[in-house]
């Protein structure tokens, strides 16, 4: 039902008229130095994809590379257990995996999920009008960089943490009971990125506000003291033929739509009506950083992404 055409979150398989598929993989270097929460975050980001399609988590398998030679076996140990927290809270089990020997750690998981048929999400089909509203703040890229650095306080860097180990099933299930046209989890390739892949899906142009966009405390700072991401630059590439800055803004203040997500949130298109009450239906229900960041358009042209 759902291939790699769109360059959707995740694959759809029917299975029969009541059940679809949903099949995914994802797996990330560790952004942290805490093991267990290095697991946390690798598990929210993989399951994440099946949220993103409208489905429910069910089975998860560990991709593991480790440096048996360099690192204990605790550390490994470590991060499962906390991938494993992640999955349980998801409502989802781990039945088993793989792991081979590397020279750095790499940690994800394959996940497979169900959803109905007929009520499932895709990237495609954001409709002129539609209103767009994302569950996550952006700047976890720069945040991880500059931290390296220690240019981050800890404060910052504890809420980027916590907001990227945060799994998106609050927000999916809230945002079943409204009429999702399109939706899809804003990770590496940057809210440009993936709005430009939701856009042309759709065939419509998105126009973000980047006045109303929700920032991580410390990014926007970190950008312009001259901090990026090794990712910025290809992100921007990616979208630039079909991407307009109708806003003036400094060069460094743009890179944040460029920013590399790790466990983003979900970005949703909803026919205007329904986007205060979902809204509002979000914050009520813990999803407390959730905010309208644009709507779509007709495309008159080839700029599927106007940031105002």
């Amino acid at each position: 039902m759902v291939g790699f055409d769109t360059k959707d979150d995740a694959g759809i398989y029917r299975l029969n008229e009541e059940m679809a598929l949903i099949t995914t993989a994802d797996f990330i270097t560790p952004p942290v130095n805490d093991p267990y929460q290095y697991g946390q975050i690798a598990a929210a980001n993989a399951i994440s994809d099946v949220y993103a399609m409208g489905g429910r988590p069910l089975v998860c398998l560990n991709l593991v590379a480790f440096p048996v030679k360099k690192l204990e076996q605790e550390v490994l140990h470590q991060i499962i257990a906390g991938a494993l927290s992640k999955i349980t809270e998801a409502g989802a089990v781990l039945a088993g995996g793989h792991t081979i020997e590397d020279d750095e750690p790499k940690f994800g998981l394959a996940v497979n999920g169900i959803v109905h048929p007929d009520k499932y999400w895709s990237n495609g089909g954001a409709r002129p009008g539609d209103v767009l509203i994302l569950t996550k703040p952006v700047g976890s890229g720069v945040l991880f960089n500059a931290n390296l650095k220690n240019w981050v306080s800890s404060q910052a860097m504890e809420a980027c943490i916590a907001t990227i180990s945060t799994l998106n099933r609050r927000a999916a299930e809230i945002m079943a009971g409204f009429d999702i046209h399109a939706a899809t989890d804003v990770t590496g390739f940057g809210l440009a990125g993936h709005s430009f892949e939701m856009a042309k899906a759709s065939n419509v142009r998105f126009e973000i506000h980047l006045d109303d966009l929700p920032i991580m405390a410390e990014a926007l700072e970190m950008y312009e003291k001259g901090m990026n991401t090794g990712v910025n630059a290809a992100n921007r590439q990616v979208v630039q033929a079909n991407t307009r800055f109708e806003k003036d803004l400094p060069t460094w203040h743009q890179q944040i739509v460029y920013d590399p997500q790790t466990s983003g949130g979900l970005m949703v298109a909803v026919p205007e009506e329904q986007g205060d009450s979902l809204l509002g239906a979000l914050k009520e229900g813990g999803v407390e950083q959730a905010k309208m960041i644009g709507r779509a358009k007709s495309l008159d042209d080839t700029t599927y992404l106007l940031f105002k």
